[in-house]
């Protein structure tokens, strides 16, 4: 079992950082598939994983990063499509009546199980580096079951209505921890986008105490949470963010990283944020290198920086952009070690 503090460690102490981009979808490019193929079928997203660690260098393989998979499990409606990663439609809770009457999900109903069961699979065919599974946070699913402009009225309005609807979601996420805890991942990558729009007073009310629950039920040395939030607020909500105790924290191109790093001890691991959509989806291999160099010349003078994407890369962005991506990191970083080597070398003089 691979002591995955001791990893963070290592990755920090490392004078020289592998990316670490939340990157899976753009496999179905490699494999001449569809997402809809993708979603449905755990050896295909194993595959999908196998194949995107033999081609790029980074630190961790990612599985997908699809944030409708929990919420159809407890009943929403949700819109599929060949090319774009499926999202939520609607709302199933719409007061407490309806919340009161909201079970909480078996694990391995829906797609969970094919979800579990393609990171069961490419935990044994990914041996050089650890593998991540992707999950979405306790209020971004409680944003889906209740609906995203609802929940920020009734965080005001009726924040009983959300507090029940963020404890089914909570032991609900436990429990989907677990059982990939169980299925050998190394840990989980939580992603909880829709608390970066609200207030720092609201985050700390009805997203952070939820988080640090979960991450205090699975996290331990040889499981990690690693916490993202692309929301445009992080920046002012981080001692809320901080409190939940996750290992590692990862941020989306909405803010400027150099500001955030200040923020955070040096010590915890802070990731992102090259933007996926205008960068690596809509950017040119020349415009990819550019803005990738730039952020690790603002920010890899932090111990604790490591280079990624902003949130996840979207479908069909080009291998060609991710290559430059993944370049840029290679030659920033070669760049690093020529510099080292050579200092060696006139001391030793």
């Amino acid at each position: 079992m691979q002591h995955m503090m001791k990893w963070l460690e290592d990755l920090h102490n490392s004078s020289v950082k592998k990316a670490m981009p939340v990157l899976s979808f753009p496999a179905i490019q490699l494999m001449g598939i569809t997402v809809l193929d993708l979603i449905n079928d755990s050896d295909l997203q194993a595959k999908a994983m196998k194949m995107i660690a033999d081609r790029v260098d980074s630190a961790a393989s990612l599985s997908l990063m699809d944030l409708s998979v929990e919420a159809e499990c407890f009943g929403s409606e949700i819109r599929k499509s060949d090319y774009e990663v499926p999202t939520v439609t609607g709302s199933i809770v719409t007061d407490m009546q309806s919340a009161e009457r909201l079970s909480i999900p078996e694990i391995g109903t829906g797609r969970t199980g094919i979800y579990i069961d393609a990171v069961t699979k490419a935990k044994k065919m990914i041996q050089d580096r650890p593998v991540f599974a992707g999950m979405i946070g306790p209020f971004s699913l409680s944003g889906r079951l209740l609906n995203v402009t609802e929940i920020m009225v009734h965080c005001y309005d009726d924040p009983e209505l959300v507090h029940a609807v963020m404890e089914k979601s909570t032991e609900f996420l436990i429990n989907y921890a677990k059982a990939y805890k169980k299925s050998g991942a190394n840990g989980i990558i939580m992603a909880e986008p829709l608390t970066g729009i609200l207030s720092p007073v609201l985050a700390r009310k009805f997203s952070s105490p939820y988080v640090k629950k979960i991450v205090d039920e699975i996290q331990d040395d040889n499981f990690l949470v690693i916490y993202h939030n692309c929301g445009n607020n992080t920046i002012q909500m981080i001692d809320s963010i901080l409190f939940t105790g996750a290992a590692a924290f990862h941020f989306g191109n909405s803010i400027d990283m150099s500001v955030m790093l200040q923020k955070i001890p040096e010590h915890i691991i802070v990731m992102g944020n090259i933007d996926p959509a205008k960068e690596i989806k809509g950017g040119t291999p020349q415009s990819v290198r550019k803005a990738t160099l730039e952020t690790l010349e603002k920010c890899s003078h932090h111990p604790n920086f490591v280079i990624s994407s902003g949130c996840d890369i979207p479908p069909l962005s080009s291998w060609e952009n991710i290559d430059a991506f993944f370049g840029a990191v290679k030659e920033y970083y070669d760049k690093i070690k020529n510099n080292d080597n050579e200092s060696a070398f006139l001391e030793k003089e």
